[in-house]
């Protein structure tokens, strides 16, 4: 297994994320849809069909789909393979509160260790001590800004369908 970061993008099972998504995705979709990605992650048995199927690709799927969102929208671009420019032809992103839900739920599991049948989250597992059983700093602190992020969303929707609905209702209407 190669990692070379603490982002789940910076993993070889990250790149498998970016392959299928370059190769059977970004072709048809200029604009990426989150709800789509993680059907299609989950066709790909890249995610659990269900919260209760807990992997450590699972859990580095969900959080590689979250670093893809959040880069696009911290940047309005994705940037991979500079050579076949797929990445280029992506125009936009959206996530329904579905979508957002969904990754909020399984990184919130991360975090809370919700263990597997053999009792452990592996992907955090992974991430702690051998001897003071204490998680690496760095990658807890990366763990809790995605979540952060992804409850923000969450929020910040809710605040714009309740804001948008009162003012629906308030505008009055002429015949």
């Amino acid at each position: 297994m190669g990692a070379w970061g603490i982002k789940a993008l910076e993993r070889d099972e990250g790149l498998d994320v970016l392959d299928i998504l370059k190769n059977e995705y970004v072709p048809e979709h200029p604009v990426m849809d989150l709800g789509e990605m993680i059907e299609l992650m989950k066709e790909e048995v890249m995610l659990g069909s269900d919260f209760s199927q807990i992997d450590f690709l699972f859990d580095n799927t969900a959080m590689a789909l979250a670093e893809l969102y959040f880069q696009w929208k911290d940047n309005s671009k994705l940037d991979y393979d500079h050579e076949e420019a797929i990445w280029d032809k992506v125009t936009g992103f959206t996530a329904s509160k579905e979508a957002l839900a969904f990754l909020l739920r399984q990184l919130t599991d991360i975090k809370n260790e919700v263990p597997d049948e053999d009792g452990i989250r592996e992907i955090v597992d992974l991430w702690k001590n051998e001897d003071s059983g204490e998680i690496a700093p760095a990658w807890l602190e990366h763990l809790n800004q995605l979540i952060d992020r992804l409850d923000s969303e969450q929020e910040a929707r809710q605040m714009y369908n309740k804001n948008t609905g009162a003012t629906l209702l308030a505008v009055p209407m002429t015949v």
